[in-house]
C-alpha cells in the first residue's frame, strides 16, 4: 500500500492547504486532505444565500430572511456544513490534477472536522483507472496468431446445398398442420413435405437476382463473407482471452457497474424488440434482474478489462482512429437516432474505431 503525501502548490493553495494519499482495494485511493480556514470560511456569504433559498419561514419572502433569524432557524453548523460543500469541490479537483490522481467516478467524501477558525479536514475515497501490468501483449498475439484458421478460400457445394435448403425450409407452407401437437420429427417431415421447389419464382421472393445461376454465385459469396468473418471474430476472441487472462489487475467496481447497465440495456432492448414484457420473461426464467445481473458480472470484468487492455495497448504503440473516419461515424449515428449526444457518439465512435485499428494491429504480429 502506498502513501504520497505533498503540499499544495502556490498555484492550488488558495482551494487546498495539503493532502496525502493511499490505495486501496480494487483500485481505489483514500484521499486525506485539508482546506485553510480563510479558504473555506470565504464562501460564508454564497452559504447563507443557499440557506436562504431552500428555508420556508412565515412572515418573509423566500430568499429574504434576515441573517439572525435565518441562522437561529438552521443553526450555525448547517451553514458551517454548506460553506464545506462549496468549498470541497474545487479543493479535490486541484488535489486530483497536483497528486496526478487518476480518477473516475464521483467520490464518497466525508468531513472529519469541522470547526470555524480551523482548517477544514476531510476524507474523499474514489476509484481510480488501474494501471495494469500489460503482459508482453506482441508476443501474446503472435503465438495466438500461429494457431489461427487459415481464411475460406471458396464455399463447397455441400455447403451451399445446405444453406439452400435452409431457405426451403424457412419458406415451407405450413398450412393445414398443428405443430403444437407434432413430435420434433413429424415437424420436420411436414417441412420437408412442404418444400417449395428452387426455380426463379422462389429465388425472386428472396431478391434481385437474375436467374438460378447469379442466385448460387451470390449466396456462395454471402455464404464466403459470413464464414470469413466468423473465422475473424474467433482470432480476435481468441487473442482477446489471450490478453486478459494474462492481466490480474482487480477492477473498480464502477467500471464493472457501468459494462453491465450498458449490458441490461442492450437486453431490455432485444425484449422490447421482440414484443415481449420484461417482467413476463423474467417470470417464464423464474429470475430476477438482479440474477441475470450477477450472471453477466463475469463477461461484465472481462469486457471493462478488455476495453482498459486496448486503450493501454493504443498509447503505447500511437494508435489512433481516423478523425475523418470517426466524423462519419458520429454522423452517421446521429442522422440514424435523433436523441443522440453528439459528445457521447464521438467518444463512443472514436473508442470503437480505435479497437479495430489495435485489433488489425495484434493480427499482424
Amino acid at each position: 500500500m502506498t502513501t504520497t503525501t505533498k503540499k499544495a502548490p502556490e498555484a492550488a493553495a488558495k482551494n487546498y492547504a495539503a493532502a496525502e494519499w493511499k490505495s486501496l482495494d480494487r483500485s481505489r485511493v483514500e484521499i486525506t486532505g485539508s482546506i485553510a480556514s480563510e479558504v473555506w470560511e470565504k464562501h460564508r456569504e454564497n452559504a447563507l444565500k443557499n440557506l436562504n433559498q431552500s428555508v420556508t419561514i412565515d412572515g418573509f419572502r423566500k430568499g429574504n430572511v434576515p441573517e439572525n433569524i435565518l441562522l437561529a432557524k438552521v443553526g450555525e453548523m448547517s451553514l458551517l456544513e454548506e460553506m464545506a460543500e462549496l468549498s470541497l469541490p474545487r479543493a479535490y479537483a486541484d488535489i486530483l490534477i497536483d497528486q496526478q490522481i487518476d480518477a473516475i467516478g464521483r467520490p464518497e467524501i466525508h468531513v472529519t472536522k469541522l470547526a470555524k477558525g480551523n482548517p477544514l479536514e476531510f476524507k474523499a475515497v474514489t476509484a481510480v483507472v488501474p494501471k495494469l501490468d500489460l503482459p508482453d501483449y506482441k508476443a501474446l498475439a503472435a503465438k495466438t496468431n500461429h494457431n489461427k484458421e487459415k481464411l475460406a478460400e471458396k464455399i463447397s457445394d455441400k455447403e451451399l446445398d445446405e444453406a439452400i435448403l435452409r431457405l426451403r425450409k424457412m419458406h415451407a407452407s405450413h398450412e393445414g398442420h398443428d405443430h403444437e401437437k407434432m413430435t420434433p420429427e413429424e415437424h420436420e417431415q411436414a417441412i420437408m413435405a412442404n418444400l417449395p421447389e428452387l426455380n426463379e419464382e422462389f429465388i425472386k421472393k428472396l431478391g434481385d437476382f437474375a436467374d438460378l445461376a447469379d442466385f448460387k454465385k451470390k449466396l456462395s459469396e454471402m455464404l464466403l463473407e459470413d464464414k470469413r468473418q466468423a473465422a475473424k471474430e474467433k482470432q480476435r476472441l481468441a487473442i482477446a482471452e489471450a490478453l486478459t487472462g494474462s492481466v490480474k489487475n482487480e477492477l473498480p467496481d464502477l467500471m464493472i457497474e457501468s459494462e453491465l447497465a450498458r449490458t441490461e440495456s442492450q437486453f431490455k432492448d432485444d425484449i422490447e424488440r421482440m414484443g415481449i414484457k420484461l417482467d413476463d420473461y423474467l417470470k417464464h426464467l423464474k429470475k430476477s434482474l438482479e440474477d441475470i445481473r450477477q450472471e453477466w458480472r463475469p463477461q461484465a470484468e472481462k469486457k471493462a478489462k478488455l476495453q482498459l487492455i486496448l486503450d493501454e495497448i493504443a498509447k503505447a504503440e500511437k494508435i489512433k482512429a481516423d478523425p475523418k473516419a470517426v466524423e462519419a461515424e458520429v454522423e452517421h449515428i446521429v442522422s440514424h437516432y435523433a436523441d443522440a449526444d453528439r459528445e457521447r457518439a464521438a467518444i463512443y465512435a472514436e473508442t470503437v474505431l480505435t479497437n479495430e485499428k489495435v485489433f488489425e494491429w495484434l493480427e499482424n504480429q
